[in-house]
């Protein structure tokens, strides 16, 4: 396969798009979208995020020290990229493009109604990364759509229908069908060893 050299940049897909509800010390809600978060830990539960460090989302966080990832389904593509260009200093995003907001068990930031993958997250750490906070947060509670797991114990992702976007390329697209079953490689490549 030939390959293009890129140099040093953020092209890497595809990544979740996800809606971070923050909370301000005023009450406001804020809704931003970042493509940059990612489980990072399993002991403890650990969520990650960057954030350029003069966002309002960023603002709230550091005040509050809770925020919520929302898992965007395809059918938000168009709410979550418009989250993701405009300010919450300038207009609510929540009310502009009709996001049904609810409460959360453990943080004070609601969830997106619509979302189904919720994560509840209290601030651990933060890494200062030029103009971008990488900021940890210990996972306290996850809320996942009921009917993902009518027939799957460990879920069904097509319930979840998650959008992702290409980095570098801006686009976003949804995941396709399943290939393979994980965790089953070993069984394959080394029978008798797994």
């Amino acid at each position: 396969m030939k390959k293009r050299a890129l140099g040093p940049c953020v092209t890497f897909f595809p990544q979740p798009t996800t809606m971070i509800t923050s909370i301000g010390l005023d009450g406001d809600v804020n809704i931003m979208t970042a493509s940059w978060a990612g489980i990072v830990s399993k002991t403890p539960p650990t969520m990650a995020v960057s954030f350029n460090h003069n966002r309002l989302s960023y603002n709230n966080i550091r005040q509050t020290g809770e925020f919520v990832v929302n898992l965007v389904p395809t059918g938000l593509a168009t709410e979550a990229d418009l989250c993701g260009i405009r300010s919450g200093r300038d207009l609510d995003k929540a009310q502009l493009c009709q996001l049904k907001l609810e409460a959360a068990q453990q943080v004070s930031p609601p969830l997106l109604t619509y979302s189904p993958l919720n994560v509840e997250c209290r601030v651990t750490q933060e890494l200062e990364l030029g103009e971008y906070r990488l900021v940890l947060g210990e996972i306290l509670q996850i809320h996942a759509a009921e009917q993902a797991f009518d027939e799957h114990p460990n879920g069904d992702a097509r319930c979840f229908d998650p959008l992702v976007y290409l980095g570098g390329i801006r686009e976003y697209w949804s995941l396709g069908e399943k290939v393979a079953d994980a965790y089953q490689a070993g069984k394959i490549l080394l029978p008798g060893q797994a």
